[in-house]
């Protein structure tokens, strides 16, 4: 496995190990002493699998209180993946990372407390797979206002995404609940 680092400390694009044959692959997506020995000792409480069709943003989204570090991996299709940085104690504070995430590419992207986290689909529909930190807590969940020009994420979408009534209502990054 190979972490590639971003813009950001503590959010790695991750590279496993694929082993191809004939008959398919197999890859490992997790293994916690490895990812331990490369920097990400994580402890995963919670899966989540979402399935989006194309256009669709989800996001930007973070618990204020028990805060998710988040391992993301598509396992049909392509996706964009949007980590901004909302601990306003680092020097990253209001920055954005973003990496392609697919089923070709076999990447994951390992998004740390502290963050938000969301994604837009690029192919015609997508499976998203990912690992939480903590479990989803609704009375703490905030939304990010998904194309705040503070922030100024690149989203590669042609015209306005596909976005849930929450996600409408994001609160832009000078009135977000945001990490000490």
């Amino acid at each position: 496995m190979k972490l590639l680092p971003t813009d950001l400390p503590g959010v790695v694009v991750v590279e496993p190990k694929v082993f191809e044959d004939p008959r398919g692959f197999f890859m490992e997506t997790y293994h916690k002493l490895r990812f331990a020995e490369q920097g990400i000792d994580a402890e995963f409480v919670q899966d989540n699998h979402s399935r989006s069709v194309q256009h669709t943003l989800r996001g930007l989204h973070y618990q204020i209180m028990h805060p998710q570090g988040k391992l993301v991996r598509v396992v049909s299709g392509e996706i964009f993946d949007v980590a901004v940085d909302l601990r306003r104690s680092s020097s990253t504070f209001g920055r954005w990372t973003g990496a392609r995430l697919s089923d070709q590419n076999r990447r994951q992207m390992y998004v740390p407390p502290g963050f938000a986290h969301g994604f837009c689909v690029i192919s015609p529909t997508a499976e998203i797979v990912y690992k939480c930190t903590d479990f989803y807590y609704p009375e703490h969940d905030r939304t990010l206002l998904w194309n705040d020009p503070a922030i100024g994420i690149e989203w590669p979408l042609a015209g306005s995404p596909i976005l849930s009534a929450k996600d409408e209502k994001g609160r832009p990054l000078a009135e977000a609940d945001c990490y000490a």
